[in-house]
């Protein structure tokens, strides 16, 4: 709008009509009346170009959805459990009926600044294989699974870090610290204990994150009085426990 200056002091300082403003500037006078009523509506803003976003966006996620999408985000990071796009959209799908894209819930965890892009993040091509170098840890974890029947379960696996071998696969309702122990000492009971054990930071395998004090799990106080070594993986590093979410997949 580089000549809508020199239209407004035309037609209201120097008294020119509209015909002859819109002549000498080469413009449609039918341009001239829109500037002219915009100008006599919010002044000087009349001469920053008009924004091209759509008044109306009918296609935008409901705020109510947004809003679950990031209490979800929320109460899995706040429990230990992996919280991306993809965990977010299951709980979604299956607790609450809701079916939105993974690019969806992306968007919407990056624009409440819940996903903080780094430009050094490594792309996966790149990730380091790892795993014991004898078999002597034990990963668990467990995931969530619908099935055809509909009912809603939680498979938890304990894995052998060095081979990968499933040591342990079962389903329950859900699982519970005093799963979780039972699971491991009927494991243990199969296979021998092992040296040390590598699980996230779920409230079912430990609750150093959880503010008590001196407070321990069934699994905890268990590894603790056979001497085995309980290691847990970083928060916000779900790929330390990858090999375990990949084996429970039914």
């Amino acid at each position: 709008m580089s000549n809508a200056r020199l239209v407004i002091t035309a037609l209201l300082t120097e008294n020119h009509t509209i015909a002859d403003v819109a002549a000498r500037y080469g413009v449609h006078r039918s341009w001239v009346y829109r500037l002219k009523a915009r100008y006599d509506e919010i002044g000087e803003d009349a001469f920053e170009p008009l924004s091209r976003r759509p008044h109306t966006a009918p296609n935008a996620t409901p705020p109510a959805t947004v809003e679950l999408v990031l209490r979800l985000r929320k109460e899995l990071t706040e429990s230990g459990h992996d919280a991306g796009a993809d965990t977010v959209r299951w709980h979604l799908e299956h607790h609450h009926q809701l079916a939105l894209s993974r690019a969806t819930v992306h968007r919407i965890l990056v624009r409440n600044t819940q996903v903080i892009p780094d430009p050094s993040k490594r792309p996966k091509s790149s990730y380091i294989r790892f795993e014991a170098e004898q078999p002597e840890t034990w990963q668990s974890d467990f995931t969530h699974y619908r099935l055809a029947t509909g009912t809603d379960v939680e498979v938890i696996t304990w894995l052998d870090d060095h081979s990968r071998y499933a040591l342990h696969i079962s389903a329950h309702v859900r699982v519970t610290a005093p799963i979780v122990l039972a699971t491991f000492t009927q494991t243990a009971g199969q296979h021998g204990y092992p040296a040390s054990t590598l699980t996230d930071n779920g409230m079912v395998y430990t609750v150093r994150f959880a503010g008590g004090r001196g407070g321990k799990t069934k699994l905890e106080i268990e590894l603790r009085r056979l001497g085995i070594t309980q290691k847990n993986s970083r928060p916000n590093h779900p790929t330390t426990c990858g090999k375990v979410r990949d084996s429970s997949r039914p």
